[in-house]
């Protein structure tokens, strides 16, 4: 799942971001949401979000549970 659509993503679950300075490579970290930072409900390039350590991001892929 992607990560356009603030109603897809909430504190707490697992994301795929990028950041900022791996935007040219397109390099993703994994973390877990801590805060939600788009205040619009749709952005085309990922809602940015604010994961559990710190770091700040776009999120490019939804990790769905198992």
């Amino acid at each position: 799942m992607n990560g356009q659509n603030r109603k897809d993503i909430h504190a707490g679950i697992e994301v795929h971001i990028v950041l900022k300075k791996d935007q040219r490579t397109g390099k993703l970290t994994k973390g877990i949401v801590k805060d939600i930072l788009t205040k619009s409900s749709h952005h085309p390039h990922g809602i940015k979000v604010r994961l559990e350590d710190g770091q700040v991001g776009r999120v490019q892929e939804i990790s769905m549970p198992n």
